[in-house]
């Protein structure tokens, strides 16, 4: 190794080091909270303002089933030297629910969950669906597209852009734990016996890192990528994996869905290394719901949303940003190092150079301090330079009308399970204005596609027969003959946002499966 290779890895060694120094351990809580005492003078409050002012005064927040608990409602905050225990049980009146201390969070739950794993009147005997939403511990905001997996089984979910999640488990899981993990915070993991509930708050902690200025300026960002890049047959394998995965694609004109379709999908992922194969899918159960009428002459329909989220896996199609040979039309920059579970990652923000015309990528990329793998990647095409790129998304537009992209963006992520990343979670946003010849005004669509892994494994993995292979290269809204009343039974799925279930119960199609 030369001199300069030397000084090179000596410098991120001590990075390594003064990270391991600097970063904050986990606090592991004992059940004593509960049999602290404490006083409070507050007088009559709502129960949920009551929780709020034990979490300021002790620092444990809550979690537990909304709807065990009615936050409107008063009670009498007014304890001296009280149990908290104690306090829990007056303030929320109800025998049933127990309470248990995992980190700095105290989980409510009635008392039979932790007895048993009961039947959902909606799934099958031993499934039960769990649900909930992902909030900031202080702020209370949604944490969109937050990873949930199962800690030692390959099976997981990410929530929604409101921060809504549901995962279904079988009794084969009830001995697991849920694992929770968003960039910038503090991961969270629950045994799954203590959350067999629905409408969960899942609060997580934003962990800031106190990483001198210096250290960050003295970074190099080409050499960390360089280095992610090398690291990536061995951070993301050489053997193939089969995943399934849940695939949804909309086209919104103006706040009116016009196309909606899902799909639960099966993904032969071959090795990231060593082989000629390239990636499978077949479709194990889809459908769509068309809101466009024979009248409505503008319409348009996304081009290749299967293919697209498989190329999007910049870890195996090299994303143009971390390779050599484009890394002199980029400008990069590290601003940050964020908490990632219980490590910690490089935040790397690039961007084309002026002087190269065509239409090329920025954003951020995050990259784990201590393997280099690549945990996230959120890039748009440079808005300068997108109108180049007018028939690469989207169909032959419609006869009599202009249509162009205006904005497109993405976002990739990957989940390490067992010292291995995978594939997690692909989205695509994009906005399209769209013209009629000879008109003055214009109308707006937006357009999404996203793909959610549910469920990796690596044993028994076999390459899909022909005929089972999906139309990956076509308008994946219709490959969809059929609509499916009976829904995806077992599998899990993503829960619509606000927005989109608003404009579901706003089409004319019966929709019980989107009902609150």
């Amino acid at each position: 190794m030369s001199s300069h290779n030397g000084k090179i890895c000596t410098k991120f060694e001590a990075i390594a080091f003064l990270l391991l120094l600097i970063f904050p351990q986990r606090m592991i809580c004992q059940q004593g909270i509960l049999d602290s005492a404490f006083t409070f003078r507050a007088g009559t409050v709502k129960i949920g303002n009551a929780l709020n002012i034990i979490t300021r005064q002790t620092g444990y927040n809550f979690t537990y089933d909304s709807r065990l608990i009615d936050q409107e409602k008063k009670t009498v905050m007014t304890f001296s030297n009280t149990k908290l225990s104690v306090i829990l049980d007056s303030i929320l009146i109800n025998d049933s629910l127990v309470f248990s201390v995992i980190d700095r969070y105290i989980i409510i739950s009635h008392a039979e969950s932790h007895h048993s794993l009961t039947a959902d009147s909606t799934a099958a005997e031993n499934v039960k669906y769990i649900t909930g939403k992902i909030v900031d511990d202080e702020t209370s905001e949604p944490l969109p597209f937050a990873s949930i997996a199962l800690k030692n089984k390959g099976k997981g979910t990410v929530s929604n852009n409101n921060g809504n999640f549901g995962m279904k488990i079988t009794l084969d899981f009830s001995n697991d734990t849920l694992s929770f993990s968003y960039l910038g915070y503090l991961g969270r993991e629950i045994p799954v016996k203590k959350i067999f509930a629905n409408n969960l708050t899942i609060s997580m902690k934003r962990e800031f890192i106190s990483i001198p200025e210096i250290i960050i300026k003295n970074q190099n960002p080409q050499e960390i990528i360089s280095r992610a890049f090398k690291a990536i047959s061995h951070n993301y394998g050489n053997t193939p994996a089969l995943m399934t995965g849940f695939y949804r694609e909309g086209v919104l004109k103006k706040s009116e869905l016009q196309t909606y379709s899902e799909a639960i999908l099966q993904i032969y992922k071959s090795a990231y290394s060593g082989t000629l194969y390239g990636d499978q899918i077949k479709v194990y159960k889809s459908r769509k719901i068309e809101n466009t009428e024979r009248s409505d002459t503008l319409a348009i329909r996304l081009k290749a949303g299967l293919s697209t989220c498989l190329e999007l896996d910049g870890a195996k199609n090299i994303f143009d940003f971390i390779t050599m040979e484009s890394m002199a039309d980029y400008t990069y920059r590290m601003t940050d190092i964020v908490t990632y579970d219980d490590e910690a990652a490089y935040a790397i923000e690039f961007e084309q150079r002026e002087n190269v015309d065509l239409p090329l990528f920025k954003g951020t990329i995050y990259i784990n301090t201590v393997d280099y793998g690549i945990l996230n990647v959120e890039f748009e095409i440079n808005p300068k330079l997108i109108h180049k790129m007018k028939d690469t998304f989207i169909t032959a537009a419609s006869r009599g009308f202009n249509t162009w992209p205006v904005s497109v963006k993405y976002s990739v992520s990957y989940l390490k399970m067992k010292n291995r990343y995978f594939l997690n979670h692909v989205r695509g946003d994009l906005i399209f204005t769209s013209s009629q010849k000879k008109r003055l005004f214009n109308t707006q669509f937006k357009v999404f596609f996203e793909l959610a892994i549910t469920e990796t494994r690596l044993t028994n993995v076999s390459r899909f027969d022909r005929e089972e292979l999906a139309p990956i290269h076509s308008i994946f809204s219709r490959t969809i003959k059929n609509y499916d009343p009976l829904f995806w039974g077992t599998q899990d799925f993503l829960r619509p946002e606000d927005n989109l279930l608003k404009a579901l119960k706003n089409m004319n199609v019966k929709l019980q499966e989107f009902s609150e």
